[in-house]
């Protein structure tokens, strides 16, 4: 008997609580494929544009010309979000100064706390879908393993009240109680691969990011780059701040 069928025999003879547990997995692993295609996809997106981006970005001949182009693609990937805030939060203190209780403190110390929370902000983002991954893929075995045991209580119910307790009339409605074991592991394997593979993702991009913000926080408040920066070393680090003050 294949696969299908003995899934088909259970679930016919399965009672309202195996087959409520069956749909429990399949929405779990519907719901737990949709977030590793989706987040698949927004990765390579924002891979694809940050590299663009940042390419851009050391190869300007001024922060003007970072600024002018970021008011169309801000908020494509993580790098040109922070750079726009970034710019516009040191624009903003130099021409308004210390008027409300958020722009107190020196102007490091302002666009200090407007990075910061871009970052914040971009790791809430990264992190979107991660607990529900991780709720399916420490959840689902227990799931299937109580569905094999119900099924195999529901098996063992059916058989006592048959009255035949012979190997074969036992071995049938045991084994396909295993099914839900099985559905359980093939809906929380792929969901731990996909968790870990994010969290990897994720760590490896805010440290990224927060290299590029070091070398960014230098540019806007000393007009020069950072010796020990994550940057690349070429001539086109020298850029120069051209009007950073102006609006």
């Amino acid at each position: 008997m294949s696969f299908n069928q003995n899934l088909s025999h259970f679930l016919s003879q399965s009672d309202a609580v195996g087959q409520t547990l069956f749909g429990l997995l399949l929405l779990m692993s519907v719901t737990s494929w949709y977030f590793i295609a989706v987040k698949a996809w927004h990765g390579l997106q924002a891979r694809r544009n940050s590299k663009h981006f940042l390419n851009q970005f050391w190869n300007a001949a001024s922060l003007d010309e970072v600024a002018h182009s970021l008011h169309q693609h801000r908020d494509d990937e993580p790098f040109s979000h922070l750079a726009y805030h970034a710019i516009s939060a040191s624009r903003h203190h130099a021409k308004h100064g210390k008027q409300r209780l958020q722009e107190a403190g020196s102007a490091s110390e302002f666009l200090t706390r407007a990075m910061r929370r871009v970052i914040d902000e971009e790791t809430a983002k990264l992190e979107w879908g991660l607990t529900v991954l991780a709720s399916i893929a420490s959840t689902a075995p227990f799931v299937g393993l109580f569905g094999t045991v119900w099924g195999v209580y529901h098996a063992l119910i059916g058989i006592g009240e048959s009255g035949q307790g012979s190997l074969e009339q036992i071995a049938g409605p045991v084994g396909e109680a295993l099914i839900m074991t099985g559905l359980g592991l093939a809906v929380a394997i792929p969901a731990v691969l996909a968790y870990n593979d994010c969290v990897r993702s994720n760590r490896v991009l805010l440290a990224q990011l927060d290299a590029f913000a070091h070398d960014l926080f230098a540019f806007l408040t000393t007009g020069s780059a950072i010796e020990s920066g994550a940057a690349p070393a070429n001539p086109a680090q020298k850029l120069t701040l051209v009007s950073v003050g102006a609006e």
